[in-house]
């Protein structure tokens, strides 16, 4: 089995906000991130699996890169994560909650089994590991 790991960064603003709670309630909960605020993610996707025998890549860069383009990029890139995408209208865009629509996203778009693990980097001293769970 081989690994490959291609990384890319996007930006995007987004806040902590339940709108079933008042905006006391999400201040309390939130404090500062209830405010609007952006993040330069790094977004790192790890396929793993076996070479192709005549390519002897485990998935074509050109092909991985395409994906993520229309995946992650024309979805999440410079886009207000609450107003701009329907992942977040019920829970807060937090790494953990992102890194999961990520992981599910790309997961759809891969070939099958082929998506091993996600890592989100909020910023340099926070990240997000995202894998497949044991069925």
């Amino acid at each position: 089995m081989v690994r490959v790991t291609r990384a890319i960064e996007f930006a995007a603003s987004l806040r902590y906000w339940r709108e079933d709670w008042s905006a006391d309630e999400n201040a309390a909960r939130f404090g500062a991130k209830a405010r609007q605020h952006g993040h330069n993610y790094r977004l790192e996707v790890t396929l793993a699996g076996e070479p192709d025998p005549v390519t002897g890549m485990v998935m074509n860069l050109v092909d991985l890169k395409e994906i993520l383009e229309r995946e992650v990029m024309a979805r999440f890139d410079h886009k207000d994560l609450n107003a701009d995408t329907e992942h977040f209208e019920k829970e807060p865009p937090t790494p953990e909650n992102f890194a999961r629509v990520l992981f599910e996203l790309l997961d759809a778009a891969l070939p099958a089994g082929q998506l091993e693990r996600i890592r989100l980097h909020q910023d340099a001293e926070l990240w997000v590991d995202a894998t497949r769970t044991a069925p």
